[in-house]
């Protein structure tokens, strides 16, 4: 949810690669500390110089270690310790899981990339579409997946965000925001020509899901990525279904000093955003994913990651961008941010999985960055 906000694009990964260069080695007398320890110094130390944050989660996997811990309170003016087993609004990761199960439907032959939306949506969805000045025949469901739709965002328009912070109670449905992209911008360019980052094609998406499955989006979340399989135990779609049984309360997350956490779901819910999870259950999803573990073919997590740093827009990621860390001779990284302050990272070469929660809707400074290129210093 409203990318344009922190970053374009990747901007904000970008700058963590720049960052991972400049972060010093650890010295001698760090190095005999074990990592569990340093890991756990080095997110309180980050939580104690960023008093805007009230706590920060962190979930590290690599061949060294498996750790998950916390730092700081679970809400500002508050002496409650941040449960690191909090659920927090993971905002627009969801869009990687909601890629994975479009990806898994192709996977099943129930759709085809190059399908025309027209062809999966409903008749009131493709006549919004038809009055806002697109053509539904001429998108197709690969463009959505990799935000070059043309579709404009009704998330990233300072209306809606403004409507948001100031009617925090306002149920949204997907209708509606639909609309709303219709009716506050027009297209930003012919299908496939050009990369803008839009909720509204991944609302859409979620539209897809239930249409082509037969099933609500948090069931079909659950049968196609294979939640239970996975151990994603604390991982759930906020208000369209029940929290499970191992779910812990959610964390306060901020917009600056608003705290947002009463807010209705509705706002970022319907297949851009709305999960809520943990930095545990994100990091086993996102090492599964880059495994091989939720789709039945290679090729199709091949489709879904693209061609890494082509400058193609044909050859852009689906739900998940790509940069190559430690520069020409570094590692091609994979990521996803969300606007309330979570990020996934995830190396394949050197085998390390990240996943961060800060719960605060400005968390992507240069300081989170470079906490995060500590750490993948600290456990490369």
């Amino acid at each position: 949810m409203w990318p344009e906000w922190l970053a374009s694009r990747r901007g904000w990964f970008v700058a963590l690669v720049g960052v991972v260069g400049l972060v010093g080695g650890v010295d001698a007398a760090a190095a005999q500390t074990p990592v569990s320890a340093r890991l756990a110094a080095a997110t309180d130390a980050f939580a104690a110089a960023h008093s805007t944050f009230p706590g920060v989660a962190l979930a590290v996997v690599s061949p060294h270690v498996h750790w998950t811990g916390s730092a700081g309170h679970a809400a500002l003016g508050s002496r409650a310790v941040l449960d690191p087993r909090a659920g927090f609004r993971i905002a627009s990761v969801t869009k990687t899981f909601t890629a994975a199960a479009i990806l898994r439907l192709a996977e099943q032959g129930r759709l085809g990339l190059d399908d025309p939306i027209a062809a999966h949506l409903a008749p009131a969805t493709l006549e919004l579409l038809r009055r806002g000045g697109y053509g539904p025949d001429e998108i197709h469901v690969r463009h959505l997946l990799m935000h070059t739709s043309g579709l404009y965002d009704y998330a990233s328009d300072p209306k809606f965000v403004e409507y948001v912070l100031t009617h925090g109670r306002h149920h949204w449905t997907r209708t509606e925001q639909v609309r709303f992209a219709m009716t506050h911008g027009k297209p930003y360019s012919v299908p496939g020509e050009e990369f803008h980052y839009a909720d509204t094609g991944y609302v859409l998406l979620g539209e897809i899901i239930e249409r082509t499955s037969g099933r609500p989006l948090a069931s079909a979340f659950r049968r196609l990525l294979g939640f239970d399989k996975l151990g994603l135990r604390r991982t759930y779609l906020e208000s369209l279904e029940a929290p499970p049984h191992a779910a812990h309360a959610r964390a306060h997350q901020y917009f600056q000093r608003i705290d947002a956490t009463a807010f209705d779901p509705s706002f970022d819910l319907y297949g851009g955003g709305g999960l809520v999870s943990t930095v545990d259950d994100l990091a086993r999803f996102y090492r599964a994913l880059l495994d091989g573990k939720v789709f039945e073919k290679a090729a199709t997590l091949r489709t879904m990651l693209g061609k890494p740093n082509s400058r193609r827009v044909s050859d852009l990621g689906m739900g998940i961008f790509s940069d190559r860390v430690g520069g020409p001779s570094g590692e091609d990284c994979w990521a996803h941010s969300g606007f309330w302050g979570s990020t996934l990272i995830d190396c394949p070469a050197s085998n390390v999985t990240l996943a961060l929660a800060v719960n605060q809707a400005d968390g992507f400074d240069m300081p989170s960055q470079q906490f995060l290129a500590t750490i993948l210093r600290l456990v490369r």
